[in-house]
């Protein structure tokens, strides 16, 4: 199952949003895969984020990728799908661990 967050469905919009049939490709994405879209713009898992985005702020980290890191470290997963190569091959779980790139896995290059 895809597990993502709001900020980060937010961002794929904004980029898609160049596309004429990109933001309805993403919203039929969502609505069929059986994606599970979670809240982190509540006070805690912002204040979170931004903490993240401080530790982070050489690579740097946006409000997007905090997101998603938190919600891997929530959920115990280690495999992401992501472009951002660069970012998510910097960032470490809370306990050390670097995260798989699902992309990289497949051999699929971006």
């Amino acid at each position: 199952m895809l597990h993502t967050t709001g900020a980060v469905v937010t961002e794929a919009m904004h980029f898609l949003a160049r596309s004429r049939l990109g933001p309805s490709a993403l919203a039929d994405f969502v609505a069929y895969s059986d994606m599970r879209v979670h809240d982190a713009c509540q006070p805690r898992g912002v204040t979170n984020a931004a903490l993240l985005m401080d530790r982070y702020a050489d690579t740097p980290m946006d409000f997007a990728d905090a997101t998603l890191v938190l919600l891997a470290e929530r959920l115990g997963v280690h495999e992401v799908l992501t472009l951002d190569r660069r970012g998510f091959c910097t960032y470490r779980t809370d306990d050390g661990r670097p995260f798989q790139l699902i992309l990289d896995q497949t051999g699929i290059q971006p």
